[in-house]
């Protein structure tokens, strides 16, 4: 084995690793962002070539000009419908062709486009609604999209667009015939004139970090490009960091990076890259919320500083520029390695607006199956079938409920994955179906680096197929992690995902069954010996560069396993992958987790407003391992970190195979009680959690959601990342201190009542509440005027739960009026796209409760009945009657407890399936 392989083991099992920052490059140690960094804001070199501009009802296309190399670039600009604006920038005529980032669109989103004026200085476009348009500046470029007299967003206002065109290297001998440039085409004319004049820096060819070099055989490549946003504080999103919500200013530090890296045991509170790098930024104020989608997969870096609207607005626009020079701005600015700028303008105006128009663009949230929704148990590793046979029967002895179990790396046969080890796993289908006789499913990790082994059958199949990655000579890229020497199939190759995706088929997969899903770890790339523990960037694939495709790695390798599992059942059952490396469209394939974290206490804060910066980019189904992946949790923390687990999308305890054993019951009766109780709490609200994805399949709004997509105007909630709603109307756990034994504070002011859902109490006015917080209790609330239906039947797995009865929980508004939904399928199929499912509107006014269909063309059944009714904020009734649709109209039992105005009404006796009204007198 590998000395430096051995060393990075050794590290990583001693339990003391701690990120090591010098692995990890600052922009001033990556040539590109150092050299784009330098540049400050100016006046722009590029100029619009208007008499270029050609306009159809689809597009504009319009040259510009470097007036300083004379290359010319070709600027597509089109509107979008909901609201988007795209504009793409690519060199004119480049020596290759650069690379345009595929997959991650759903489709090519119609277009319309109209020209309102034209003139020497620049063009106006119609945005569609009369007061949208769009101003091109010709000299400088500039866009500018307004709003009647608003600049909403402006693009190169500081000056700061730049494309480093490919170019061939002056000490290479003559041009390969076919590279010739056209001399007597100006367009073409790239360096003739100021190539001279070119400054070479260093990094510009080849770059060097640590022992590891990078050959750039294209030369630089990178694109850059600066957006103003007038009025704006608070940006949001490009995830993913371990930092606030709230993105924080650059200037006196590193940018924001976006580059797929396995980082051991991340720090907090700074801007380096992990896992995964969606490049989508929102931007909010009271009036407005927009959005910027960067579509590139290269290493990106992301600046951020505050300014002062008008200061860089000039000529023209100031005629349109409102307000005094105080009012704030936020200036953002996009570099990336290579590729082209494609950047998508999300327009609102409403935050739920912006969520619609992202996923018109890379799709919704998938819908889960229901049992992925209640609790995972994984460690690395189970020991073997008789250790995943006495944990299952742990928790049935302590009467804990789960769903899943995981088995890590070492059930592999020698870390060769579509393998069992064949001694300690040596019947997986027996283990498997006795997991399925109690409804419960098993997830099994499979990585995308390949033991390079000739016995191995999967090695030999990709190897003699062609399907790995290549080095730059030609040869399969090898590089070390978990079973030593790997190689690394190529997922950008369509042939090569559907080959993967057959690997899942039950003949392919020996062992496998219809209950064991997948997990994909490691899948930045991580390589071991490779620089920043990553891929080399010249390595190929086809060809492209990985320094090109980087940042779709992780997805690629998610997307084939999806459609693999989605095979093997004939495209019937609904997949379950979870992923660490992610990017834009990841939410199509399954769920994601915030990686390597440890058993602190700032560990378990930062898992809040980590999984709300992937809420807000498409991907709700994130969670933190629960207790943490390294180190040891206090008996305390273990319990927190349920506690706050349980209210998250995704929700798994994990842990590094070097830690003492954590499950359940190993800290005391007093504790075991605790999470016990907690559990089955999440799987209490299982139908509102599956609720809330179903909506996220179908709309994109996330699942958990900061509270400024509720209360958009009201600014005290604009940097809060410590509290969140799940869903609409509904929960909201108070703040949580680093002990989580302080006070949590409920937001009374943002919502006239507010019930604590464990106590009823009811809290009212526009004041902030202290609510004393106890090892016992769980901070959340349901807000007034919501329902929230639930099964309180808690048994050992969902599947099981399945046709139990629901019982609703009204709890009233100031109008005595409350909203909610009920939504049924047979949780795991594709059924429901046939309309095969149940999904009612709950209303409460005027003193009568009624339940409606919202799908009349829908067709689905369900044995679950309405058990109880429980009113919050209610007054007693003299009678209750219940009406259904056969016109029968029979009493109803109730109790009504005066001193917390909490009345439950006993056995209305309907199906959850048909209308029905219940009415107080």
């Amino acid at each position: 084995m590998s000395p430096v392989l051995v060393f990075w083991l050794a590290l990583c099992l001693s339990g003391t690793w701690a990120v090591d920052r010098g692995n990890f490059k600052t922009c001033d140690q990556s040539a590109f962002c150092k050299r784009q960094r330098a540049l400050k804001p100016g006046e722009s070199p590029y100029r619009a070539l208007l008499e270029t501009l050609e306009l159809t009802n689809t597009r504009l296309t319009l040259q510009l000009i470097n007036d300083n190399n004379k290359v010319r670039l070709l600027l597509e600009l089109y509107r979008l419908q909901g609201n988007i604006t795209r504009v793409k920038i690519n060199e004119l005529k480049p020596l290759k062709p650069r690379y345009e980032v595929p997959d991650v669109l759903i489709r090519e989103p119609p277009t319309d486009l109209s020209l309102l004026s034209q003139d020497e200085n620049g063009v106006v476009l119609s945005l569609g609604a009369e007061s949208q348009r769009v101003i091109v500046s010709a000299r400088p470029f500039r866009l500018d999209i307004m709003e009647g007299s608003d600049v909403v967003m402006s693009l190169n206002s500081r000056g700061l667009l730049t494309f480093e065109h490919l170019r061939m290297r002056k000490d290479t001998q003559a041009e390969p015939e076919a590279e010739k440039k056209d001399e007597a085409d100006p367009a073409n004319q790239a360096e003739t004139a100021k190539e001279e004049e070119e400054k070479v820096e260093d990094g510009m060819w080849e770059e060097t970090f640590k022992s590891h070099s990078d050959s750039k055989p294209n030369g630089p490549s990178a694109v850059s490009l600066d957006f103003s946003l007038p009025g704006v504080e608070h940006v949001y999103g490009i995830p993913e960091h371990a930092d606030n919500l709230r993105l924080k200013t650059t200037d006196n530090g590193d940018p924001y990076r976006l580059y797929n890296l396995d980082v051991f045991q991340y720090e907090l509170y700074n801007p380096m890259a992990l896992y995964g790098a969606v490049p989508v930024m929102l931007a909010h104020n009271t009036q407005r919320t927009t959005g910027i989608f960067w579509l590139n997969a290269a290493e990106t870096w992301v600046d951020i500083s505050s300014n002062t609207a008008g200061k860089t607005v000039f000529g023209k626009m100031l005629d349109y520029v409102q307000g005094s020079s105080e009012t704030p701005q936020t200036d953002v600015r996009w570099i990336s390695e290579s590729g082209i700028i494609d950047v998508f303008i999300m327009l609102g105006p409403t935050p739920k607006d912006v969520f619609s128009q992202y996923a018109s663009l890379t799709g919704t949230q998938s819908f889960p199956p229901l049992s992925s929704l209640g609790y995972h148990q994984c460690r690395w590793n189970y020991n073997d079938q008789e250790d995943v046979q006495a944990v299952d029967a742990g928790f049935d002895e302590h009467d804990i409920p789960y769903d899943f179990i995981w088995l890590d790396i070492e059930h592999t046969d020698g870390k060769r994955y579509f393998t069992w080890d064949p001694h300690k796993f040596a019947t997986p289908k027996e283990m498997l179906q006795g997991l399925m006789d109690k409804r419960r499913k098993m997830v099994a990790i499979v990585d995308p680096h390949i033991k390079v082994d000739s016995n191995y059958k999967i090695h030999n199949e990709i190897r003699s197929r062609g399907f790995y990655v290549k080095n730059k000579d030609g040869g399969d890229y090898e590089g070390w992690c978990w079973p030593g020497s790997a190689g690394y199939p190529d997922f950008t190759r369509e042939d090569m995902r559907a080959w993967w995706a057959s690997m899942f088929a039950y003949d392919q997969y020996e062992g496998s069954m219809e209950n064991l899903y997948t997990w994909n770890d490691m899948n930045e790339p991580s390589v071991f010996n490779g620089p920043e523990v990553t891929m080399h960037k010249d390595a190929m694939h086809g060809a492209w560069e990985h320094r090109d495709v980087h940042n779709l790695y992780g997805l690629y390798v998610q997307m084939a396993t999806a459609d693999g599992q989605l095979q093997r059942s004939g495209g019937t059952e609904r997949p379950f992958v979870l992923t660490r490396a992610f990017f834009a469209g990841s939410q199509r394939y399954g769920a994601v987790w915030t990686g390597d974290n440890a058993a602190e206490w700032d560990h378990l804060k930062i898992s809040i407003p980590m999984c709300l910066s992937l809420g807000l980019v498409g991907i709700s189904f994130c969670g933190a391992d629960v207790g943490g992946f390294f180190k040891s949790p206090s008996a305390e923390l273990l319990v927190r970190w349920y506690q706050t687990g349980a209210y998250q999308p995704f929700f798994r305890a994990h842990a590094h195979l070097d830690t003492p054993r954590r499950e359940p019951w190993l800290f005391g009766p007093e504790n075991t009680a605790l999470i016990r109780e907690v559990v089955r709490q999440r799987y209490t609200l299982l139908p509102y959690w599956y609720q809330q994805f179903y909506q996220a399949h179908r709309t994109g709004q996330p699942v958990m959601r900061p509270l400024w997509v509720e209360y958009p105007q009201d600014p005290a909630t604009f940097a809060v990342d410590d509290e969140f709603l799940i869903g609409e109307k509904t929960q909201l756990p108070p703040r949580l201190e680093v002990s989580f034994s302080k006070k949590g504070k409920i937001p009374s002011k943002l919502s006239p009542v507010w019930f604590d859902v464990h106590t009823f109490q009811k809290h009212n006015g526009a004041q902030n509440l202290y609510i004393p917080v106890t090892m016992s209790s769980i901070p959340v609330f349901q807000r007034g005027g919501s329902i929230i239906p639930r099964k309180l039947r808690v048994r050992r797995s969902s599947s099981c739960m399945e046709d139990d009865p629901y019982t609703l929980y009204v709890a009233l508004n100031l109008q005595r009026t409350a909203e909610g939904e009920l939504y049924i399928d047979d949780g795991h199929t594709f059924n429901y796209e046939k309309k095969e499912f149940i999904h009612r509107r709950l209303s409460f006014a005027n003193n009568i409760l009624s339940s409606v269909n919202l799908a009349p063309d829908a067709q689905f059944t369900t044995r679950s009945w309405i058990e109880r009714i429980i009113i919050l904020g209610a007054s007693k009734p003299s009678k209750v009657t219940v009406k259904t649709t056969d016109g029968q109209e029979n009493p109803v039992e109730f109790d009504f407890d005066a001193s917390m105005s909490v009345l439950t009404l006993r056995k209305p006796g309907v199906n959850a399936g048909a209308d029905w009204t219940v009415t107080l007198q």
